[in-house]
């Protein structure tokens, strides 16, 4: 069994269509200079209200993934 090493960061993702869509674009933004993304947990959730209704959603979440 190997002992992997695992690093966290931290990231906002947004998005006006949901809390996952919101989720998916900051995985896939973080995918694009990170690697070995093994796992997230979302720590904050908000959303943005205009004229009584949700326009907008931000979604704060950890990400973990093993080191080389």
């Amino acid at each position: 069994m190997n002992d992997n090493i695992y690093k966290q960061i931290e990231l906002t993702g947004t998005s006006p269509e949901g809390i996952e869509k919101a989720i998916q674009n900051a995985i896939s933004k973080a995918g694009e200079t990170l690697h070995n993304i093994r796992w997230f947990q979302v720590t904050e959730t908000r959303g943005a209200i205009d004229n009584n209704q949700v326009v907008h959603w931000q979604v704060s979440l950890k990400i973990g993934f093993t080191l080389d």
